[in-house]
């Protein structure tokens, strides 16, 4: 009886993990674990497997989908080094340096809200606004998850 109720446990203790495993593979953008190692992954890969864009789609989305990415980066590179200098930053903190470092954040800030508002025009003017769509939230989620990282690493200021 025992060995029957093991291999029974056992059997949907499988079939639950690859429940899991199917739906995590299908879906990474509900999951933001399983959507962090995709990104880390392979960004690209994950967009194109996520928009299942048409050719025509694809010849006009990738241009705008790569600038896009070279403003993240500008942006990133920005928060990146606000971050550096509040961290090396090893003497106690002046007014000054204070407001240049908000200032600096408000800037990235308003750097990658300028580059979403243009990716937003572009990608509603080259693609089925279905697709656009998910493709923006898509992206939101990645930063948002990108967004936490940065927060969970930048101390606060004291």
């Amino acid at each position: 009886m025992k060995k029957y109720l093991s291999a029974a446990l056992f059997g949907a203790l499988a079939f639950a993990a690859m429940s899991a495993l199917a739906q995590v593979q299908a879906a990474p953008a509900n999951d933001m674990q399983a959507l962090r190692t995709a990104v880390k992954t392979d960004k690209k890969a994950l967009v194109a497997k996520t928009l299942d864009l048409t050719p025509a789609e694809a010849a006009k989305f990738w241009p705008i989908y790569d600038t896009y990415q070279r403003a993240l980066d500008v942006s990133n590179r920005q928060v990146a080094l606000a971050v550096e200098s509040l961290v090396g930053f090893d003497r106690p903190m002046t007014d000054a340096f204070g407001k240049q470092l908000a200032t600096a954040l408000i800037v990235a800030d308003e750097n990658e809200i300028k580059a979403r508002r243009k990716l937003h025009n572009s990608m509603m003017r080259v693609l089925p606004p279905k697709k656009a769509a998910r493709y923006l939230q898509l992206e939101s989620k990645i930063r948002a998850y990108q967004a936490y990282d940065v927060a969970a690493a930048f101390p606060l200021v004291k």
